[in-house]
């Protein structure tokens, strides 16, 4: 299996132990997951064009560049990983509980959307 199905499939892997989080009410965790979905499929489409980078903001940062100021996905999809990334800040450096049960479900639905046309991209490029 080569970097970028790998990439895929373990975004596929978090998105399910994010759910498992939200049911056992862990929110913080569930988020956390979710974003780390989005971020290694965005890692796989930034790889499926030769590029990497080292830090979050530069992975969110060339995305945005090279796939959603491109047109490839759409500028929502682009939001929803910065607000995904947000999230995570929150709920992992934050000393209160500070995600809800409706905002967990609500990043995981986006991340789910996200991973499944990432997916579906690097599908149609190979």
């Amino acid at each position: 299996m080569n970097e970028t199905a790998s990439l895929i499939e373990k975004a596929r892997r978090y998105l399910k132990s994010a759910k498992t989080l939200i049911t056992d009410g862990d929110y913080e965790s569930s988020v956390s997951r979710a974003y780390y979905a989005m971020f290694y499929a965005a890692e796989a489409a930034l790889l499926k064009k030769n590029l990497s980078f080292s830090s979050h903001k530069g992975v969110i940062s060339g995305f945005g560049k090279h796939f959603v100021k491109a047109g490839i996905f759409s500028k929502e999809m682009g939001r929803e990983l910065n607000r995904a990334f947000e999230k995570r800040q929150i709920g992992d450096y934050g000393h209160a509980f500070a995600i809800s049960s409706q905002t967990a479900e609500q990043v995981l639905e986006a991340a789910k959307e996200f991973v499944d046309a990432v997916a579906d991209w690097v599908q149609a490029q190979s």
